[in-house]
């Protein structure tokens, strides 16, 4: 009796989760999360490919516009350049290598951020708004979809970047890298399968 009391004085705060994944809760709840982010694709995928089916005028050219292929070509390599920096940074955090972490997430974040501009500036001039037509709906749909996800995995590579020039990670200690990094290879993953789909088929 004396023992259970003792064990209850120094026990403090809740018990432990009981854990029943050999998964990680980091690793899972980001692949949870990935799964939902390729049902939302699919469903713009769908009207995508619906509207290609049924479309009497076809996808593009409309009305003399096409869309910018070569430069959305070279920004597709920039983006799935970025995939080698992360992996890069990640690297280097499991080899206690900090220069390259660090070196590796500024890659990412400056090519991640290319991206995201060039993205910007083609919606300023490819020529056409998203109330024009079922095909530039879906276009910026799609295209917008993913920016925002870009949007989304540079915060996330930010904060990540700061705390890696602050110290944070080490060989033993990298999930702050890792998480971060399988979300923006799936970020770089979609958008091949979009540039593909609307811009190359």
């Amino acid at each position: 009796m004396e023992s259970a009391s003792v064990a209850h004085e120094e026990h403090h705060g809740p018990p432990a989760a009981n854990v029943s994944s050999r998964v990680e809760a980091q690793l899972l709840g980001m692949m949870l999360f990935i799964i939902s982010e390729v049902m939302l694709f699919g469903a713009f995928f769908t009207a995508y490919f619906f509207i290609r089916v049924v479309a009497d005028s076809g996808w593009f050219p409309i009305d003399g516009k096409e869309l910018p292929k070569v430069i959305a070509g070279v920004n597709t390599a920039v983006l799935f350049s970025s995939s080698f920096t992360m992996h890069w940074a990640l690297e280097g955090a499991r080899r206690g290598n900090r220069r390259a972490m660090q070196v590796g997430l500024l890659s990412t974040l400056a090519l991640g951020a290319t991206f995201l501009s060039v993205q910007i500036n083609e919606y300023v001039h490819i020529g056409f708004a998203p109330s024009d037509n079922a095909q530039a709906s879906i276009f910026y749909g799609l295209t917008g979809l993913h920016g925002a996800h870009v949007f989304v995995g540079l915060t996330l590579l930010a904060m990540v970047t700061i705390r890696a020039f602050r110290g944070h990670f080490s060989p033993e200690e990298h999930r702050g890298v890792e998480v971060p990094g399988i979300y923006w290879h799936f970020v770089d993953v979609m958008w091949i399968i979009v540039y593909s789909s609307v811009y190359v088929l």
